[in-house]
C-alpha cells in the first residue's frame, strides 16, 4: 500500500495523539540538533508531514515562523483546534510532499524532517521529495531529518517503510550540503516498542 491522503485521514481522524505509535511527549532530540544551528530562534521552519506534533508548540514559543505542511487535512485541522488564535502566526501546506510545491511559501531557514521521508517507497516520489528540499532551502539554511535506520521496524502504520543510513540520506541530498550532525537514537513508541532512528543535520553550502 502507497501512502495516501486517505490513509492518513482515517488514522487522524480515528486515533487520540496519545495513541498515535510515533507520538512524542517532547521534541528534546530535534532540539538538540536545532541548538548546533546559531539563532535558530529567529528562523523560518518549514515541517513537511507535521502531523499533529508536539513540536509545533516547541518551536512557536521560541518565536520560529512555521510552515506546517501534510498530505491529511484531518491531521492539519487538528492542530489548528489545538492551537486556537496561534493559527494565524502560521502558514498552511496540505499536499504530498513529493510533489512539487506550487503554493508561494517564505524564505525557508530549516526543513525538519521527523519520520516523513521514510514513509516514501517509490524513486520518483523520493527524487520528488529531495528536490522540494534542494528547490526550498536557500545557501547556508538547514537540512534536519529523523528517519527509521537501516534496523529499524521495515512498517509503521501499515506501510511499508524505505529505511535509511546517513550514507544515503547525504546521496540524495547531494554535494551542496554538509553533515553538521548526526546521532542514532532508540525511540520507545507509546506500545513499549524500540524504534531505531537515525538523526541528522545538514548546512546547505552552495
Amino acid at each position: 500500500m502507497k501512502s495516501s491522503k486517505e490513509h492518513w485521514d482515517s488514522i487522524f481522524s480515528g486515533t487520540e495523539d496519545q495513541k498515535l505509535g510515533w507520538h512524542e511527549k517532547n521534541a528534546s532530540k530535534t532540539l538538540e540538533l536545532l541548538n548546533h544551528i546559531p539563532k535558530w530562534e529567529n528562523s523560518k521552519v518549514f515541517i513537511p508531514g507535521a502531523g499533529t506534533s508536539v513540536l509545533i508548540e516547541e518551536l512557536l514559543s521560541k518565536g520560529v515562523k512555521l510552515v506546517l505542511n501534510d498530505i491529511s487535512l484531518e491531521a492539519l485541522n487538528r492542530v489548528r483546534e489545538r492551537l486556537g488564535e496561534k493559527c494565524k502566526e502560521i502558514n498552511w501546506l496540505c499536499q504530498d510532499i513529493s510533489q512539487p510545491i506550487l503554493n508561494e511559501i517564505p524564505d525557508i531557514d530549516i526543513w525538519i524532517d521527523r519520520a516523513v521521508l521514510h514513509f516514501l517507497t517509490d524513486k520518483d516520489d523520493i527524487k520528488g521529495y529531495f528536490e522540494n528540499v534542494k528547490s526550498i532551502l536557500k545557501v547556508d539554511s538547514y537540512a534536519l531529518f529523523a528517519e527509521f535506520s537501516k534496523t529499524g521496524a521495515p512498517k509503521c502504520a501499515g506501510l511499508k517503510l524505505h529505511r535509511y543510513s546517513i550514507e544515503k540520506i547525504s546521496e540524495n541530498l547531494g554535494s551542496s550540503f554538509k553533515l553538521v550532525s548526526h546521532f542514532d537514537y532508540t525511540y520507545i513508541n507509546p506500545l513499549g516498542d524500540p524504534r531505531p532512528y537515525v538523526y541528522a543535520l545538514y548546512k546547505k553550502e552552495n
